[in-house]
């Protein structure tokens, strides 16, 4: 699966316990109708992906989503999803980065004045 949008927040890594668990959270604003800001968590080796990121550069992150379940010291048992990022990358949206020739514009374009109804039609369809 792969989330696209901007980048709205880039936590600092931050270290737990002593067995060097590390974990950088992300969040990404999706581009639709109703805009949602996701949180997703990259885990060991994959913080340093997001180095050469920054807030409001436009994204795709490739996830994963993960669920568990916890039960409480009162026998009461509650589930819990987290979306952990595994790859992400730039998107251009500038019109001159990309290979996309630009669209003319509508008045380039003139209609036919010498179409007759004595030409054979040779289309296909």
């Amino acid at each position: 699966m792969d989330i696209t949008g901007k980048i709205k927040l880039i936590n600092e890594t931050k270290e737990y316990g002593s067995n060097g668990f590390r974990k950088r959270e992300l969040v990404v604003t999706t581009e639709e109708q109703y805009p949602q800001d996701l949180l997703i968590e990259f885990i060991q080796d994959k913080c340093d992906i997001l180095n050469s990121y920054k807030v409001s550069d436009s994204v795709k992150v490739d996830i994963n989503l993960r669920g568990r379940e916890w039960e409480s010291p009162q026998g009461e048992v509650k589930y819990f999803n987290s979306i952990q990022g595994w790859r992400i990358e730039k998107l251009t949206s500038d019109d001159s980065e990309s290979n996309i020739p630009p669209v003319p514009p509508a008045d380039a374009f003139e209609p036919a004045d010498n179409i007759s109804d004595n030409e054979p039609d040779d289309l296909p369809f």
